[in-house]
Formats: C-alpha cells, sequence, structure tokens
C-alpha cells in the first residue's frame, strides 16, 4: 500500500509510473545512444550494463557491437518495449526490472556500466554511483549521457521543480549530473582518467507547443504534475505552460529543438 511506504519508497513508485509513458521518445534518444556506445568505447565480448535502460536503445546498441548485454530499469511497461525491440533486431539481452539504488548483480559483474538519461534520476547520487561502481570490474568503463543544468533540459527541469511538490529530503536535482564538477567529486577517487565529451540531439517538432504537447504527455516529472494542476489550479498549469514556452523559444529553429548534453567516461580503479 502506497500509504505504508516511506517518503523516498513512494518517489520512486512515482517514478516507476510516471515513465511508463516514455516509449514514443525512443526515436529520439536512439541516435545518442550510438553515440554513447561509442563514447564508452564499447567492444565485442565485453559484458555491458545499461542502468536505467527504458526501451533499450542503448543495451540493443552495445548488444549489435558485439557485447554481452543486460538491461536494468524500474518501469515494466519500457521492459516489455525493450523486450520487443530486441526481438526485431535479433539480439539477445537479459533484462532485469530494477533499482539503480539497488542493482540485482554481483560485484564486479561487466566490464562497462552506462546509461544514457537514466541514472541521473536516481534519488540519491551517493547510492547510485556506489552501486553501478560495485557492480563493475577493477579497470573497467563507467560511461552516461547526462543533461547540463545551464541548458535547455536542465533549465526545463530547474522550471518544472519550481511547481511540482517539494522530493523527500536527500533527493538530488537530476541536472547536476550535467555539470562536469559535480561528477567529479560524485565519482571521487574510485575512478581515473575522467573524460568529457559534448554533442546535441535534435528533436523535430512542428511549434513550441507541439513539442511541449509531447513532452507533457511522455516525461516522467511532468505526466503526474500536469494532471495534477490540470485537476487543481488551471491557472498555475497556464503559468507554467507560458514559462516553458519562453524557455524553449531560444532553442527551437527550422523545426528542431536543439538539446545539447555532456558525455562522461571514466575507469574504475
Amino acid at each position: 500500500m502506497k500509504g505504508s511506504m516511506d517518503p523516498l519508497e513512494q518517489f520512486k513508485d512515482a517514478q516507476k509510473q510516471g515513465w511508463a509513458c516514455f516509449a514514443p521518445l525512443e526515436m529520439f534518444t536512439t541516435p545518442t545512444a550510438a553515440r554513447l556506445i561509442q563514447h564508452a568505447r564499447v567492444t565485442t565480448g565485453q559484458a555491458v550494463l545499461d542502468v536505467a535502460c527504458g526501451t533499450g536503445v542503448a543495451a540493443i546498441t552495445a548488444a549489435r557491437a558485439g557485447a554481452r548485454v543486460s538491461g536494468l530499469d524500474l518501469t515494466p511497461q519500457l521492459l516489455e518495449r525493450a523486450r520487443e525491440n530486441a526481438r526485431i533486431a535479433n539480439v539477445d539481452i537479459e533484462w532485469r526490472e530494477g533499482d539503480v539504488e539497488e542493482i540485482p548483480f554481483a560485484d564486479a559483474a561487466f566490464d562497462v556500466v552506462l546509461s544514457q538519461f537514466g541514472h541521473m534520476f536516481g534519488p540519491r547520487p551517493e547510492v547510485s554511483v556506489r552501486e553501478m561502481l560495485r557492480v563493475l570490474k577493477p579497470g573497467g568503463t563507467i560511461a552516461f549521457s547526462t543533461w547540463p543544468p545551464e541548458l535547455f533540459m536542465g533549465s526545463t527541469f530547474k522550471l518544472i521543480s519550481r511547481y511540482a511538490p517539494a522530493p523527500p529530503q536527500g533527493v538530488a536535482p537530476p541536472p547536476l549530473w550535467g555539470d562536469p564538477n559535480v561528477v567529479r567529486e560524485r565519482l571521487g577517487a574510485a575512478v581515473k582518467d575522467v573524460v568529457f565529451d559534448r554533442d546535441r540531439m535534435l528533436v523535430p517538432a512542428l511549434s513550441v507547443a507541439h513539442y511541449r504537447t509531447t513532452f507533457e504527455r511522455t516525461a516522467g516529472p511532468v505526466i503526474r504534475l500536469v494532471e495534477m494542476l490540470e485537476a487543481s489550479d488551471t491557472a498555475r498549469l497556464a503559468d507554467l505552460r507560458r514559462e516553458f514556452d519562453t524557455l524553449a523559444v531560444a532553442y527551437f529553429r527550422d523545426n528542431l529543438f536543439r538539446q545539447d548534453y555532456l558525455l562522461t567516461r571514466a575507469t574504475k580503479v
């Protein structure tokens, strides 16, 4: 029962349900998945874990590169889509339902642990880092893509946080994972040879309002917020949409949204 959950469990349950509608966005994250696999230097025969794998686009890309891949996600609906995607691509991947804060694999099980815009939503970064590094072999690679706080997606999540109920104590804002200084601090002395790069996701849309409408129907942190405001405070929802449109227009040109992101790679000591 939800009433018996502690605040952190309730937060995770809301995430689990909120991301269930993400699948339509996989068309935009598919090209960036290839970029992450290249950045992580995935090679044939490596054991790879894709954390918060969603519909499996990064996991499947790694498997097509010859890796032995496992995918982990909190949301059953996304794993169902991932299984179907893997079947169509004719690759064999082990899919697990689970939490980045409690990864259901043995210590030092993987050569590469990666995440595309996923682990950053784990509520407690120190726990996520500990778990991702725990299942990574010494000398193995941790790599991920994240949204910088100062750019479009990071600014969008900051805007959303001003309208949403406050998260439980200790929950960190996801876009902080897009700040190289924060990433270095969080990975700490457990890694060496930290490498950063940047790239851009281009998302087609007919207008800012078209993009916003899709975002409201597919992005986990937004779906429930919009539902809540539609039921309780339509004027505040109108304010949120107006602020979003003002923010977004600077990143929209020629029917494309520019969504720049950070890539990180490091070696476990």
